[in-house]
């Protein structure tokens, strides 16, 4: 797959839409994903990873509608408070994180992450958040079937008991 490359006067770099190029970040993605992780972190009890592999081996992902078959990466994963895996890093976590955190991309389809959800609650993560920059709104579901969205105040997850300012996020 070949993707074409240009340059605007501004420096910024524009992309064909192209499979190999369909699910790149953008600032936004990221800056959120750094914005979040320092916000978990103030809470001192948990530690923010990101794009680390869950070991969905022993899962049948047929039955689920998504592009991958081998490995799902949240954007964020939330677990109990640790530090670096040593003496060896961990190529894919077993241990499912009490949180999984998606932000949606420019280019992502909201079926793709309900989908996504699906799939991390059958593996045992006890809640997901998906973040809609443009919207800028958190919606937290507890379940595949229950969530709600939070437009402004504190975003409240009762299963993990994590409150964080919604305003905090989209500065």
């Amino acid at each position: 797959m070949v993707a074409t490359m240009v340059l605007d006067n501004t420096n910024d770099i524009e992309i064909d839409e192209t499979e190999e190029f369909a699910d790149m970040g953008s600032f936004n993605h990221g800056y959120l994903m750094v914005r979040l992780g320092v916000l978990f972190d103030r809470l001192g009890s948990y530690t923010a990873v990101g794009e680390l592999s869950l070991d969905v081996t022993g899962v049948d992902l047929s039955k689920f509608d998504l592009k991958t078959r081998e490995e799902i990466k949240p954007d964020i994963c939330l677990y109990p408070k640790r530090g670096l895996s040593q003496p060896k890093d961990i190529l894919r976590m077993r241990e499912m994180p009490l949180l999984a955190v998606e932000i949606l991309s420019p280019k992502q389809g909201l079926y793709d992450i309900v989908e996504k959800f699906r799939l991390y609650f059958e593996l045992g993560v006890r809640s997901c958040w998906l973040v809609e920059p443009v919207l800028r709104t958190v919606t937290v579901y507890t379940s595949s079937d229950d969530w709600q969205t939070f437009t402004s105040g504190d975003i409240v997850d009762k299963v993990i008991t994590i409150r964080i300012p919604l305003e905090e996020i989209f500065i």
